[in-house]
Parts: C-alpha cells; sequence; structure tokens
C-alpha cells in the first residue's frame, strides 16, 4: 500500500473515518499504470472514487477494484467480463456467484490459451520443416 494521502489528504482520511485514501497519482504509481488508464477505468464505471472538487479520492474498494481489473487484463479477460467478475461481488449471492463465474470464465480462458499453445507448437514444427527443406534445397544448388 502507497498510504493514506498526504498534505491535506491526511484531513479526508480523519474526516471518513480513518480509512485510509489515495490519489490518482498514488494509485497510478502503485500499480504501474497511467492516470489516463485509471481515468479510463472509472469512465468505464469500473471504479468510482470520490470526487472533490476536482480532486479524486481513492478509497480501499477503489484500489481492491483496480487490482482485480488489471489482474483480469493480464490473464487475458475482456473488461466486460471483468466488470462481471467485480459486479457479482455485489450480488445478493455475492463471493458465491463470483467465485463460480470466475471459475467458469478461468476454465474458458485455460482452454483457449491451451488451444493457442497448440497452434504455435505446430505453426513451430512446421517453420523446422520448411526451413529443413529449404537448407536441402540450397545445399543441393551449391
Amino acid at each position: 500500500m502507497v498510504g493514506a494521502v498526504t498534505s491535506g489528504g491526511d484531513a479526508i482520511a480523519r474526516a471518513s473515518g480513518g480509512d485510509p485514501t489515495w490519489t490518482i497519482a498514488e494509485i497510478a504509481a502503485e500499480f504501474g499504470v497511467t492516470h489516463r488508464t485509471v481515468r479510463h477505468y472509472e469512465e468505464l464505471g469500473l471504479i468510482s472514487p470520490e470526487r472533490r472538487g476536482t480532486t479524486r479520492i481513492y478509497r480501499r474498494r477503489d484500489r481492491t477494484r483496480l487490482n482485480l481489473i488489471l489482474r483480469g487484463k493480464r490473464l487475458g479477460f475482456p473488461l466486460e467480463q471483468v466488470r462481471t467478475i467485480i459486479d457479482l461481488y455485489d450480488s445478493p449471492r455475492g463471493k458465491a456467484s463470483q467465485l463460480e463465474y470466475c471459475l467458469a470464465q478461468i476454465d474458458d480462458r485455460r482452454a483457449d490459451l491451451e488451444q493457442r499453445r497448440r497452434d504455435i507448437e505446430d505453426a513451430l514444427a512446421e517453420l523446422d520443416t520448411f526451413a529443413a527443406r529449404c537448407r536441402d534445397d540450397l545445399d543441393r544448388l551449391r
């Protein structure tokens, strides 16, 4: 955790009952993304920081959601699937429905990646065969 907002942010943390808060700069730095990326996820409604004038104040919930968004993106999930996973947490069945959906998506993603790996291995084998034929043809020409 980067920490609570400082230089004026301490007042924000105290006003909210001492819960830690972060600025857009802190949250972007912590997750290694640009301010633009954070604002993009906000525009899509995936995170919803509190606004105080032009200042965005990120709370633990926003930080957790951003972490889940970025993990989903790293694993190759489209943002709409990430949104569904995150939103399911707030549904009546809560975490159970979220985990069931997540496991189904993981199975689908794994199957897709395994097929891509097989396709890549087949393509590499075909390239090896083609390269060997080219070398043989070149050797015969010399």
